[in-house]
């Protein structure tokens, strides 16, 4: 495992830099939005940012003009 960390340092580390500011966004707007289920399953499951980008551009929205109309 060492060995593979070492080899793959740079990988690693723009994967993390990919993912860490999609989380954020997206666990603020969950957060925002009281969507408590969202917030734990874009907390604690990594998919590198897909769930996230998701979440941002279609859930998100879809619940908030939800709300609007109601």
């Amino acid at each position: 495992m060492e060995q593979f960390l070492t080899q793959n340092w740079l990988v690693l580390t723009l994967i993390a830099v990919w993912t860490l500011p999609w989380k954020g966004v997206a666990l603020w707007k969950a957060a925002r939005l009281r969507h408590r289920a969202w917030f734990i399953a874009l907390l604690v499951i990594n998919t590198l940012g897909l769930l996230e980008i998701l979440y941002i551009f279609v859930l998100s929205k879809r619940t908030s003009a939800d709300k609007k109309a109601a």
